[in-house]
């Protein structure tokens, strides 16, 4: 599979708000879960929101309430809504697609810069 393509990262003031988008290669039936990772200068790379094939989600609690997950089958793109941003949030976000058969391919990562 292609490495799929991130755009949407940038920087702003904290408050503000930013869209993520990640298009996957692929039919929407070869899909599995999607998902955002992040990772800050120094530290491990952390799940950040998830969305399987049935639209379930889940979130880091650090996140609860101010993002939001989805995808658009139809296009095989998944996106990250972030509101209310704070500093902490700064980081590079990855987006992770799941393949049958256990195939996982990762984004090249967009930086997401929050100012206080």
């Amino acid at each position: 599979q292609v490495q799929p393509v991130e755009s949407g990262g940038g920087l702003v003031q904290a408050g503000g708000s930013l869209r993520l988008s990640c298009a996957a290669s692929g039919s929407a039936f070869s899909i599995n879960a999607m998902g955002w990772y992040r990772q800050a200068p120094g530290k491990q790379r952390d799940l950040v929101a998830h969305i399987t094939s049935g639209g379930s989600t889940n979130y880091a609690d650090s996140v609860k309430g101010r993002f939001t997950i989805s995808r658009d089958n139809a296009k095989n793109t998944v996106y990250l809504q972030m509101n209310s941003l704070k500093p902490e949030d700064t980081a590079v976000y990855y987006c992770k697609i799941d393949y049958p058969m256990g195939l996982v391919v990762w984004g090249q990562g967009t930086q997401v810069t929050v100012s206080s």
